[in-house]
């Protein structure tokens, strides 16, 4: 087995060395904003490096002393502590702090499954690195960077970047204005994205309020009502009583609505199904079973 450090070489010269660390030296990224879950997906990961090993490197950025801070890679980092793998294939890249959260945020995106919250948090610290990256010298001619933008604001780069378009990664960076709680349901698909930005504009007691209206009712607020409650939070007259009046407001093409207990059915989907999502695939699967039936009783 390698030693710790030690450079693994390749054929071609312009790749980058590859050395093989010890995981205990490798810290998580301060406030990473990607969550990593023991769940199928971690599973089937752990089933890959325990027959193949790592086959891509984890991405690292030099601490203080010998500690090293990790880019890309958690996911394969706790795969590893799983299968108790002391030691880890690695690229050490030499970066400021601002480039090291644009790499971090700019590896996770391409995640299958991303949750709004980590979107929200990771587009986030994406922009503030650019705004902070923007008002530095650059090192041959001491000019700001932000002309390196050209002239365009870092949601529309963000934006560019990551396929989304600016006003919904607007929207996304609105998310963490909201409560833990009021997150957890936009991630659970129970509040969609445009009145979960509504709701952003409220004070925290007003969120809170909310909150306890949901978790005493179980119905969460449509978009038209989240934006007369952004209005009268605005004029200062969102208290409970016209949070319980919005709510208990007949909704259009509420009359006859079944509600089925999110835990009954979140194990048949992916991590971050939207709410829309789920709804179609239980109407094609209930249209598939009617045809089913149809076809038994035709073949008795």
């Amino acid at each position: 087995m390698s030693e710790p450090n030690e450079e693994l070489k390749g054929n071609e010269p312009k790749r980058e060395k590859v050395r093989i660390i010890p995981i205990e030296l490798i810290d998580d990224f301060p406030e990473h904003p990607f969550q990593v879950k023991d769940d199928e997906s971690m599973a089937q990961l752990v089933s890959s490096i325990e027959m193949n090993g790592v086959l891509n490197p984890v991405i690292l950025r030099k601490k203080e002393g010998e500690r090293y801070e990790i880019i890309a890679g958690h996911r394969r980092k706790y795969a590893c502590r799983k299968l108790d793998i002391k030691l880890i294939p690695s690229i050490v890249r030499e970066l400021s702090r601002e480039d090291a959260i644009i790499e971090m945020v700019d590896s996770n995106l391409q995640r299958e499954c991303i949750l709004p919250s980590e979107k929200a948090r990771a587009y986030k610290m994406k922009m503030d690195a650019m705004k902070r990256k923007a008002g530095r010298p650059s090192k041959d001619n001491c000019v700001p960077l932000a002309h390196n933008y050209e002239g365009k604001k870092t949601r529309e780069i963000v934006a560019e970047q990551s396929g989304e378009s600016p006003d919904q990664v607007r929207r996304f960076v609105r998310l963490n204005e909201l409560t833990p709680e009021l997150l957890e349901f936009v991630d659970e698909g129970k509040i969609g994205m445009r009145p979960a930005v509504e709701l952003s504009y409220l004070q925290e007691e007003e969120m809170r309020d909310l909150v306890d209206y949901i978790d005493t009712e179980g119905t969460f607020p449509s978009h038209a009502q989240t934006i007369r409650m952004r209005a009268l939070s605005k004029e200062g007259k969102l208290d409970t009583d016209a949070i319980n009046t919005i709510m208990n407001e007949e909704k259009p093409n509420q009359k006859a609505r079944i509600k089925i207990p999110m835990e009954k059915i979140e194990k048949y989907f992916p991590v971050g199904t939207s709410e829309q999502k789920i709804e179609e695939t239980i109407i094609k699967a209930l249209a598939m079973y009617r045809q089913r039936q149809k076809e038994n009783r035709d073949a008795r």
